[in-house]
């Protein structure tokens, strides 16, 4: 008798599935998904990360004016630098706060409706940065950039995360990078913005913030008619109808069996195991070494040193001669070439991989760090050094964006398989703003003690951090999470598969102890 056409080899059908899946095109309602969740989420905190710097001198003046209304008598050195500090560094706290709510939203309002309540957090603080100078209080600035700091620390967990849940994984990096692609447009759109021209004026600064409001009603507007997480709605909701749904709209296909099949087999994988804690994740030596990878690759997305860029170029493109009204224009390009930069490592990441973005985003970095340290160092010397030094300035900031600046959010969302997910992403988000707040707090106090040599402090994290992805991490494109877990197995000292109770036993959760009494009662009869 013949053998029956599809009783094929499993690894003969899991390769034509992969083939179906890479030839399937990419739905309108996908990339709907993927641009307005990124409009209302990671645009708001790259504009955030930009809109301050135009503006900082009028805000300046208004707090002084303020304090002379109160106070009868103009601010003290010490007490506006407190003040401006203080507005800059607590959208960092802000993050923080976020980032620590972020699991339990996660967990009672799924992705979706995370994403939207987010959004009511950008309206508040929008109003309360545009009328504070109206109502004359600078405290309401204070508090509408705390508030907004907690915007974006739920959207840089959320969105990633819904993001990963939603897209095929022949195509999970490229939308993946939608994350870096519009925190890079926000950062440019705060530059544009902020010109003279523009709302860069004494009259219309206030104006910069009211922007705020706009991509969080554009994504309130849209982002309802869209579909939640297939992953969320099946392992965690247990809707298995909502699940099939969800997918066929963003596959724009009517047969789903292979994709449910395949988050099937990851919720059996966890089958007695519920969203775990941030404890739970910290002790499970099954995801030691993601956790880890994670950490440290979070850790150097922010300790390698592009904020502290901004710092110089100014002062290099004065140094270069460059008039004074003239380089705002000129900054400009450095949001643009990051914009550009994250475009397409959006295109080619699939093709590529993460892994090789990542180490050659951070090896070029070290070296345009160094570039850029002896450059600095004959710049009094030559008159066209500081020309160098500005394209050395573009290339640190091309190779950031080629990878290190959108790859973390990705990788954090791959190497975790559901359940760990939420509380995965609260631990990154937790470093990557730890991180932030201490470049902003010691950067100055390095840069006083090593001047012009302060970079190679960041050529040192590059180095160390492309070492360690190049040891550990390995690949992830184009692989399911399980696939990704069993990749970790080894360095784990983990068995690669492993019987469901062996697996309860390893993640730390208690296991079903009435299908262990049947699993007992079957071996005695057996025998």
């Amino acid at each position: 008798m013949d053998k029956p056409q599809n009783d094929q080899p499993a690894d003969h059908r899991m390769s034509e599935s992969r083939k179906t899946s890479e030839q399937q095109p990419i739905t309108a309602c996908l990339l709907s998904a993927a641009f307005f969740g990124a409009l209302g989420s990671s645009f708001i905190y790259g504009y955030n990360l930009s809109v301050v710097n135009a503006p900082a001198l009028f805000i300046k003046a208004f707090y002084n004016t303020t304090w002379i209304e109160r106070y009868g008598e103009p601010l003290s050195a010490e007490t506006a630098t407190l003040l401006w500090s203080v507005t800059v560094s607590i959208f960092a706290i802000g993050g923080v706060f976020g980032t620590l709510a972020v699991s339990l939203i996660l967990k009672v309002l799924g992705r979706k409706g995370t994403l939207l309540l987010n959004n009511s957090f950008a309206i508040i603080s929008a109003l309360l940065l545009t009328l504070g100078e109206r109502a004359k209080s600078f405290e309401m600035l204070i508090i509408g950039r705390l508030i907004i700091g907690v915007n974006s620390g739920i959207a840089l967990s959320a969105l990633p995360m819904y993001l990963g849940e939603i897209t095929p994984r022949h195509i999970r990096g490229s939308i993946g990078q939608f994350n870096a692609i519009l925190i890079c447009s926000g950062v440019f759109t705060g530059q544009v913005l902020g010109l003279p021209e523009l709302l860069g004026q004494e009259s219309r600064w206030s104006y910069l913030f009211s922007f705020l409001a706009l991509p969080a009603m554009l994504q309130l507007c849209v982002l309802p008619f869209l579909p939640e997480s297939p992953r969320y709605l099946l392992i965690e909701r247990r809707d298995e109808a909502g699940a099939e749904r969800a997918f066929q709209r963003l596959l724009g296909k009517k047969d789903v069996s292979q994709e449910l099949e395949e988050v099937h087999t990851e919720a059996r994988a966890q089958d007695n195991l519920h969203t775990a804690s941030v404890l739970q994740l910290l002790r499970s030596p099954a995801v030691r070494w993601q956790l880890i990878t994670i950490i440290i690759t979070m850790a150097c997305y922010q300790l390698c040193g592009l904020n502290a860029i901004w710092y110089y170029t100014n002062g290099i493109l004065r140094d270069a001669g460059f008039a004074e009204n003239i380089i705002p224009y000129i900054t400009l390009s450095t949001g643009a070439i990051e914009t550009l930069a994250a475009i397409i490592s959006g295109l080619v990441i699939e093709r590529i991989g993460r892994r090789p973005l990542l180490i050659f985003g951070f090896c070029a970095m070290a070296v345009f760090f160094s570039l850029l340290t002896v450059f600095l160092n004959f710049q009094d010397r030559l008159s066209w050094m500081p020309y160098l030094s500005y394209i050395s300035i573009l290339a640190v900031i091309a190779s950031f964006c080629s990878g290190p600046g959108g790859i973390p959010f990705v990788l954090t969302g791959e190497l975790f398989e559901q359940s760990y997910r939420p509380a995965a992403f609260m631990i990154a988000g937790i470093v990557n703003w730890l991180s932030n707040f201490a470049v902003g707090l010691l950067f100055p106090f390095i840069q006083d003690t090593l001047q012009s040599f302060a970079f190679l402090v960041f050529v040192v994290v590059c180095v160390l951090g492309a070492i360690y992805l190049f040891v550990v991490l390995p690949e992830t494109k184009n692989k399911t999470f399980m696939d990704i877990s069993k990749s970790f197995a080894k360095i784990n000292k983990i068995p690669a598969t492993l019987p469901s109770n062996e697996m309860e036993l390893i993640l730390s959760i208690k296991p079903d102890m009435n299908g262990i009494v049947q699993d007992i009662a079957k071996m005695e009869s057996s025998f």
